[in-house]
């Protein structure tokens, strides 16, 4: 049985046809049998695949599984963000199958740990990646699955005019 982990941008806008793909994708796998999804527990697009798999679970599909894969305790890792988006976290760490945090302490290679036991779990990798920013925490795992040849699917649409 294949297993799904996302990783997107932080600070990438979320288009209201990037959800509607997102989704589309999202009940292809559940369709085809997959079960298990894997995600970072980040700002942006990671809340919003992990948003999407809790509200498919919720409303249609109730044994699909949302696993996340913390860099460090959850504590550590929101204790810069705002309120709203601590709130949704919360939600989201409380709606979990399964929490695995892989550094004790947020350090300087916790993100790079967190990412590579994504790759690790996963099969394919659903990502919202834009390559002109190749030096991010999003590259960096895209690359990781390239290296292990795992399936990628990039939902970026570079919406700039040429």
């Amino acid at each position: 049985m294949k297993k799904v982990f996302f990783t997107g941008h932080r600070e990438s806008r979320v288009y209201t046809e990037d959800m509607h793909k997102a989704i589309n994708l999202l009940r292809k796998f559940i369709i085809e049998g997959v079960v298990d999804f894997y995600a970072g527990g980040a700002r942006g697009w990671d809340m919003t695949f992990e948003s999407m798999v809790m509200n498919l679970r919720e409303n249609h599909f109730p044994l699909i599984k949302l696993h996340l894969i913390l860099p460090c305790p959850p504590d550590e890792q929101i204790k810069d963000w705002g309120a709203y988006d601590k709130q949704q976290y919360q939600k989201i760490l409380k709606a979990a199958d399964s929490v695995e945090i892989v550094s004790e302490h947020y350090d300087k290679n916790c993100m790079k740990k967190r990412n590579e036991r994504l790759v690790q779990l996963g099969d394919i990798c659903v990502c919202y990646y834009n390559e002109k920013h190749k030096r991010s925490g999003t590259g960096q795992t895209v690359r990781m699955a390239q290296k292990q040849g795992k399936e990628i699917i990039n939902l970026y649409v570079d919406r700039t005019e040429t």
